[in-house]
């Protein structure tokens, strides 16, 4: 079925199902040179049938120009940008995926004894020494599976080390720019949450911080750079505030991509902290994992990392059991070690000057993408941008136009959208990260799609608030999609 629509011929593929024709065969083979089996007489007639009901009868180059064209109808990192803000979605070199699938790496056995797996643990020991040199702590674990999970972990620890100086405390603050999984971190470590507001400028409130560290706080978990792009740069005075009454500092790395090279949160005073090792540090990124939430800790919470630790034995390498203060593992065996030996493959591959190179790439890619921009969309905040950069629809919705509006309009333009509505302390947030992958040519291409948009809201509303126009689906209710999911299909009648 072809449908067409504006200049453009969009060719809608039908289900597998729906080309069916009973009698097409999808194979073509000689005859048999040895004598035939009755397939019940020899698997019983109980496991045999004529037929299976509904399976779709098809020729061979059906069945290929079908999964050939469905193929096509992915939006994935080789075909475009994806401007989703906090999430790094960026071109990763396959170099890494190469070296990943490097035989004694991609099959080491994790029961396998340690006189055979000394290989795979000298990767760890590197990368967790190459880690403790990016972000300036003192030790590292490589055991959390992903960066929600290195928080848990994270806030664990800061919990153990209170309960063995005699108080564990009652309350963890988090601003409202910090991530949302924050807060639920905390919960489940069982503390309560208090929320410390913005200032004007995206930043934390040190005047309503101060009044809400008192001696009940364990801690503090932060953003930075935080949700809205933007570099907490009073960073140290917060440390100070929260060690001076006893307390610690949880920093959430998820951002280390704006700061690789450049600025080490050791050095800020931060106690503990998590990197996405899926985000800033070279696995592919999306479709539910994996990934690897590496924790980096300060010299006073060493002690409480989990177990067992990498320990040097002579010339050789060993597990560590021996940890009296530790919290214990959270992880069966060592972490998803795939991902790790991508993320050493990649820390190796750039070297020192190469990690700083892609975070200044980063930060100027993201400020090359707001000075086009913010002639057409309210920025946010004023305050200098990072990594990514937070826009809000206010302009566009006194033309009854919103966020996801824009979204939608942008897939017509052959762009996967950027991350809608959120951060949530952003009125109608379009939060944009080009990563430090994108060439000028594409990021020109992205903003004279998002110029394009904003004048078509101004002379004609209508054409972006019924986006998109162009897909094989039109807009689809989505309240009713979420709550009456259509996912069997059925023969027609």
């Amino acid at each position: 079925m072809i449908k067409k629509v504006s200049k453009h011929i969009v060719q809608n593929e039908p289900l597998l199902f729906e080309q069916s024709s009973p009698g097409k065969w999808g194979y073509q083979l000689p005859p048999l040179d040895v004598p035939p089996v009755d397939a019940a007489s020899v698997l019983g007639k109980e496991n045999v049938r004529a037929e299976i009901e509904d399976f779709p009868e098809v020729s061979e180059f059906e069945a290929l120009r079908h999964f050939t064209r469905l193929s096509t109808w992915n939006y994935a990192i080789d075909l475009g940008l994806y401007p989703l803000g906090s999430c790094t979605m960026k071109y990763n070199p396959r170099v890494n995926e190469l070296v990943a699938r490097t035989e004694g790496l991609a099959w080491a056995h994790p029961y396998q004894p340690e006189a055979l797996a000394q290989g795979c643990m000298e990767v760890i020991a590197a990368l967790e020494r190459a880690l403790e040199e990016i972000t300036g702590m003192a030790a590292v674990t490589l055991q959390p599976a992903a960066g929600a999970h290195g928080e848990f972990t994270g806030i664990l620890m800061m919990r153990a080390l209170l309960e063995k100086r005699g108080n564990a405390r009652k309350k963890i603050l988090v601003p409202d720019s910090a991530h949302g999984t924050n807060p639920a971190t905390a919960t489940m470590v069982g503390y309560s949450v208090e929320n410390i507001k913005s200032n004007s400028r995206g930043m934390v409130d040190l005047e309503a911080l101060e009044r809400a560290v008192t001696e009940d706080v364990a801690g503090l978990m932060i953003t930075n750079p935080n949700t809205v792009g933007v570099f907490e740069e009073n960073i140290r005075k917060i440390c100070g505030l929260l060690h001076d009454k006893g307390a610690l500092v949880y920093m959430d790395g998820a951002n280390m991509n704006a700061l690789v090279g450049v600025a080490r949160p050791g050095n800020f005073g931060v106690d503990v902290m998590h990197l996405n090792l899926h985000k800033t540090f070279s696995t592919p990124h999306g479709g539910g994992g994996p990934g690897a939430g590496a924790v980096a800790v300060a010299e006073v919470l060493k002690p409480f990392l989990p177990g067992p630790r990498l320990k040097r034995a002579g010339d050789k390498w060993a597990w560590n059991y021996d940890l009296p203060d530790s919290i214990g593992r959270v992880r069966a065996f060592y972490g998803n070690f795939g991902v790790l030996v991508r993320a050493l493959a990649y820390v190796m591959a750039h070297g020192g000057n190469g990690l700083r190179q892609a975070t200044l790439d980063a930060l100027l890619n993201a400020n090359y993408l707001r000075a086009l921009l913010e002639p057409y969309y309210e920025i946010a905040y004023k305050a200098p941008s990072m990594h990514e950069c937070v826009f809000s629809d206010d302009r566009q919705a006194k033309k009854g136009v919103r966020t996801g509006d824009i979204a939608k309009r942008l897939i017509d333009y052959g762009f996967h959208p950027y991350t809608v509505s959120f951060p949530l302390i952003v009125r109608g947030a379009l939060m944009i990260e080009p990563t430090e992958t994108e060439s000028k040519q594409e990021l020109d291409l992205f903003a004279d799609a998002m110029i394009s948009i904003a004048q078509e809201v101004d002379q004609n509303p209508e054409l972006v608030k019924t986006a998109p126009h162009m897909t094989r689906t039109p807009r689809v209710d989505e309240v009713r999609a979420a709550r009456q999911p259509v996912v069997r299909w059925k023969r027609p009648q």
